[in-house]
C-alpha cells in the first residue's frame, strides 16, 4: 500500500491558514498592529468601540460613524427575558466561561436567521454580539451571587456599562479608562487558537453566534485566555515581596513553568504587556498600590534576568489580572473580560472570511494499522 509522504507540524505552528489584513505580529521586534496601526498608539489614543470599528472596516471611523455606531451598540444591549432565564438555570458554581459559551450560542436562537453571506444579517449579528456579550458576563455574575441583573445604562460606553452591570456602582473615569484600554489591547491577535476555532466553525457556514461560541470555548483553556487567571493564582501563592526570590529559585530548580512568561510568537516582551504595565503604574499611583503588584515587578526582574536571553519575557497575561483585581473583578471573570474584547477580533475575521469562504479540512498523518481482521466477539480477550 502506498503511503503519501507528509511532514507533521505539531499544532500547525507557523503554517498559514488564511490571508488576512485584520492584524499583524512581528514576534522578533515585538510589534502588534491592528489594520496597520501599532497597538501602543491605539492603547493611548483610541477606545474599544473605535477599535472594534477599525478591525471590522479596516479604517478609523469618522466622528458621525463612531457616534452612530455607539448608539446602535447601546440600543442592542438588552438581553431577552428567555436569555436571563437560561442564565438563571445554570449551576451557580459553574465557571463563567462555560456560562458565556452557552450564553453566546443561545443568544443566536433569539436573533433573526440569515443566509451565509448576507451583509445586513452579519452586521446585525456583529452589533448584537459586541453589545450583548458583556451583558451576558455581568448577568451571570450577579445571578450566581443571588442578585438580579441590572439593566444597561444607555449613557455609558462599553467599558463603563460593563462595570456598572457587574458591580452596581457607576465607575469613575480612571477605572473605565483602565478597562477600556485593556479591551483595546485584547481585541485581536492574528491567527490565535480561539480565532482559528471561530474561523473553522464559520467555514462550515455556521452563524456568527455559534462561531463566536467556539471561540469562547478555545479561549477557556489555560494555554490561551485562561492563563491570566492562573497568573494571579501563581502570584498569590508566592506570599510577600520577601518571598519572591526563594519562590522563583525553587521554580527554576524544579524546572517548573512560571505563568505569564513566554509566548508562542513573541521573543521579546509582549507589546501589550508594555502597555498594561504603563497603565498599571498610572492606576496604582492614583488608586494606591497593592502588594501583589510589587511581587509581580520583582518576579519580572528575576525571570527576565534569568531567561530573557532565551526570548522569555512577560506576556499580556502577566499584568492583566492584577489590573482586573484592582477593578474589583472576580478572578474567574478575567477570561470572560478577555472574551468580551476578543469578540471584536473574531467577528472581523469572520467577516473577512465570509468574502471568500473555504471549508477548513486539514490532513493528517495516519499511524494505525491496515487490513486488520475482524475478530468475532466470542473469540476476543
Amino acid at each position: 500500500m502506498s503511503v503519501e509522504s507528509k511532514q507533521l507540524v505539531p499544532g500547525l505552528a507557523g503554517i498559514p491558514a488564511a490571508e488576512s489584513s485584520v492584524s499583524y505580529i512581528d514576534g522578533q521586534a515585538g510589534i502588534l498592529e491592528y489594520r496597520g496601526i501599532r497597538i501602543e498608539v491605539l492603547a493611548e489614543h483610541s477606545n474599544f468601540e473605535e477599535t472594534a470599528w477599525l478591525l471590522m472596516y479596516g479604517k478609523l471611523p469618522t466622528s458621525k460613524e463612531l457616534s452612530d455606531f455607539r448608539q446602535r451598540l447601546r440600543r442592542s444591549r438588552e438581553l431577552p427575558k428567555g436569555m436571563i432565564d437560561i442564565l438563571r438555570a445554570m449551576p451557580k458554581n459553574g465557571h463563567p466561561m462555560d456560562a458565556l459559551q452557552a450564553g453566546v450560542a443561545a443568544l443566536g436562537m433569539f436573533e433573526p436567521r440569515f443566509e451565509f453571506g448576507d451583509e445586513k444579517g452579519f452586521e446585525h449579528a456583529w452589533i448584537r454580539l459586541l453589545a450583548a456579550t458583556p451583558c451576558i458576563v455581568a448577568a451571570f455574575d450577579r445571578l450566581r451571587a443571588g442578585k438580579e441583573p441590572l439593566a444597561p445604562d444607555p449613557e455609558l460606553d462599553t467599558a463603563a456599562n460593563f462595570l456598572w452591570q457587574l458591580t452596581g456602582k457607576k465607575p469613575d473615569d480612571s477605572a473605565t479608562h483602565v478597562l477600556d484600554c485593556a479591551l483595546v489591547l485584547h481585541a485581536d491577535h492574528e491567527m490565535n487558537a480561539s480565532t482559528f476555532a471561530a474561523r473553522v466553525v464559520f467555514g462550515t457556514e455556521a452563524d456568527p453566534y455559534t462561531s463566536c461560541s467556539a471561540g469562547v470555548g478555545a479561549l477557556t483553556g489555560p494555554l490561551h485566555g485562561g492563563a491570566n487567571e492562573r497568573v494571579l493564582e501563581s502570584l498569590e501563592s508566592i506570599g510577600s515581596l520577601a518571598d519572591v526570590d526563594a519562590w522563583a529559585a525553587a521554580r527554576f530548580a524544579e524546572g517548573g513553568k512560571i505563568m505569564g512568561f513566554g509566548h508562542r510568537v513573541y521573543k521579546v516582551k509582549d507589546p501589550r504587556s508594555h502597555a498594561l504595565q504603563k497603565l498599571g503604574a498610572k492606576m496604582f499611583a492614583k488608586l494606591g498600590n497593592t502588594p501583589i503588584y510589587d511581587v509581580a515587578l520583582r518576579l519580572e526582574k528575576i525571570v527576565t534576568e534569568r531567561l530573557g536571553g532565551k526570548g522569555i519575557y512577560p506576556n499580556v497575561d502577566f499584568f492583566s489580572g492584577i489590573l482586573y483585581q484592582k477593578l474589583e473583578i472576580a478572578k474567574d471573570q478575567f477570561t470572560p473580560v478577555f472574551a468580551i474584547a476578543r469578540t471584536a477580533g473574531w467577528l472581523a475575521h469572520l467577516h473577512e472570511q465570509m468574502q471568500d469562504n473555504k471549508l477548513y479540512r486539514p490532513g493528517q498523518i495516519y499511524t494505525g494499522g491496515h487490513e486488520l481482521p475482524y475478530t468475532p466477539i466470542e473469540k476476543r480477550g
